[in-house]
């Protein structure tokens, strides 16, 4: 999928695209990475399409339940479901077992830090369901780790718009 593709999404279906763009993303699943698609929300949202405020609403949203999706298979499902999520992808052990360490010694405050880490910032989802970590808790560290996650990069977009269009463009 092209970065001409994406913009054509979000131009027919607006908010909804990216929703479900940042909701893809957020579940780990292939796709284009948040470094492409919140900038071009950013940018739609500089060149009126949307309030920058409802942008970070969606964007945070579908980051939100993308993250809510993988901790409750991690919870319901446990060790079964990451070891399959393992198998299909085994280079990621490593990373959702420094995952598991985070959670153990660090909390909320692992979590939330591991919103800003790219790729652990969707596999931590996964750990933090297995360790049946509070909920409540798991929310509002993720909440946060999000909000500031896809503040820079919505930022980035709507400050430097059709500069970052075209460097994404060239890559």
């Amino acid at each position: 999928m092209s970065i001409e593709a994406v913009s054509q999404y979000f131009e027919n279906y607006g908010a909804i695209a990216i929703f479900v763009i940042v909701l893809l993303e957020y579940m780990n699943l292939p796709g284009f990475p948040a470094g492409v698609i919140m900038p071009l929300a950013g940018i739609w949202a500089a060149n009126g399409k949307l309030s920058f405020l409802f942008t970070m609403v969606i964007s945070v949203s579908a980051g939100l339940v993308g993250s809510w999706i993988l901790y409750f298979l991690g919870r319901m499902g446990g060790n079964v479901f990451l070891k399959a999520y393992v198998k299909k992808f085994p280079k990621q052990q490593a990373a959702i077992d420094r995952n598991f360490e985070m959670i153990r010694e660090k909390g909320c405050a692992g979590i939330f830090l591991s919103k800003l880490i790219p790729m652990v910032r969707t596999l931590i989802s996964i750990p933090a369901g297995v360790l049946k970590f509070d909920f409540l808790k798991y929310t509002l560290s993720s909440a946060l780790g999000i909000c500031v996650w896809n503040f820079v990069f919505v930022g980035a977009g709507y400050l430097f718009g059709d500069q970052v269009f075209q460097f994404l463009g060239q890559m």
